[in-house]
């Protein structure tokens, strides 16, 4: 009889052994499952991230040369108007018409001389 009671016994541990191998089994198939779905999930979060980077590189990139062109253009027209008032001012200059004392000094010694002219 003790052979009869021992092999119950038996028979219960194992069957206590085929559940816990059976939940090991369970939960290794959900923990495989969770560390596929995380790796999908941080691939998907990696490629997201380098889109939005390069979105964001191009964005800058547009901007940049935006601001470079109006800056150009804004330069072209500053040095436009410098060369304009350059030429006006060189024109001026020619006619003795100038702002300083020596573009009129043809003048001045005309008015000057004028007096001593001889009769």
């Amino acid at each position: 009889m003790a052979t009869e009671t021992t092999g119950a016994n038996l028979g219960a541990s194992v069957d206590a052994l085929k559940r816990v191998k059976a939940a090991e089994a369970e939960w290794e198939t959900r923990l495989a499952a969770a560390r596929t779905q995380a790796e999908a999930t941080l691939r998907e979060l990696r490629e997201e991230a380098d889109a939005a980077v390069k979105a964001a590189r191009a964005q800058v990139e547009r901007e940049r040369a935006d601001r470079l062109e109006r800056a150009r253009a804004e330069a072209a027209g500053m040095a436009a108007a410098i060369v304009a008032e350059g030429e006006k001012d060189a024109q001026t200059a020619a006619r003795g018409d100038g702002r300083r004392p020596s573009d009129k000094k043809d003048a001045v010694l005309a008015a000057v001389l004028g007096g001593f002219a001889a009769d």
